[in-house]
């Protein structure tokens, strides 16, 4: 007899579904894991779900919050993706982040359960933060080593070339789009080596823009997104503070055919919906 999938998502905004905007489901987002457990569902009625992770988290209270009400739940499959809110902090202890993931890898691991990781995305964010590409090559090739030792399921996000179109991304440039979130999705269940019925996304070729077109999205990103990140820095505080998980326990996967029973949900599991993609 096939044991039942009990798939628990781990993480942060990345694995929220922040920029993928669906103002009927918790934190009005649905997001790539949603969507893989869609697919499971399809192939197999019997599959549960749980996503614990929040925006703005950072390793620490990931491992802190996240771990063992995960591994509470017995799952069968874990996707873990941290450490992209720490690698945008000013200062940052690199050797430490890797060994504090290295320890969350081997208890998730040593649950028995399947362990999906990912490596980040160099996020062209602008000129300024060009130190992030370095920060990200490092922690890339720690994530690649992990997944080697501890023999886990990994998706190599930096390869992705369909993400070098500004398109898959949000407004903030930050977290993906919905095409970019139905992409990911796509490359896990192809990970997974999960039956699907996802297409990679089909994007007209855009208009192109002029210098002042340019100037004045970059000047609107500073002051709807980067602006409002940096006051939040300086305050401690984080998008996600008022947030709890979208789906903080194990339960059949809502459908999006079933998106009325899901708003209603959603009042039970949001405190304070994000209506925008931001910044964590």
């Amino acid at each position: 007899m096939t044991e039942q999938t009990r798939f628990v998502a781990l993480g942060d905004s990345f694995t929220e579904g922040v920029g993928d905007i669906d103002l009927r489901l918790p934190n009005n987002c649905r997001g790539w894991a949603d969507r893989v457990a869609e697919e499971l569902a399809r192939h197999d009625q019997t599959v549960q779900y749980a996503n614990l992770a929040i925006r703005g988290r950072r390793l620490q209270r990931i491992i802190d919050e996240q771990i063992e009400p995960a591994l509470a739940m017995k799952p069968t499959l874990v996707s873990f993706y941290a450490g992209g809110n720490d690698l945008l902090m000013a200062r940052l202890n690199m050797a430490k982040l890797m060994r504090d993931y290295e320890d969350a890898v081997r208890r998730l691991k040593a649950s028995g359960a399947t362990v999906l990781l990912f490596t980040g995305y160099n996020v062209p964010l602008s000129p300024l933060l060009e130190p992030l590409t370095l920060r990200t090559a490092i922690y890339n090739r720690a994530i690649r080593r992990i997944a080697a030792q501890y023999q886990t399921l990994l998706v190599d996000y930096w390869c992705f070339e369909k993400f070098q179109d500004p398109r898959m991304w949000a407004p903030d440039r930050l977290h993906m789009a919905a095409p970019g979130h139905s992409y990911m999705a796509k490359k896990v269940l192809e990970v997974l080596g999960a039956p699907h019925t996802l297409q990679s996304p089909t994007l007209a070729a855009p208009r192109p823009r002029t210098l002042t077109e340019n100037i004045a999205d970059d000047v609107a990103w500073l002051r709807r997104d980067v602006g409002p990140w940096f006051a939040r820095r300086l305050r401690g505080v984080s998008s996600g503070d008022r947030l709890g998980p979208r789906w903080p326990e194990l339960m059949p996967v809502v459908l999006p055919e079933r998106l009325g029973t899901a708003r209603a949900l959603a009042t039970t599991t949001t405190k304070a919906p994000q209506l925008s993609s931001r910044f964590s």
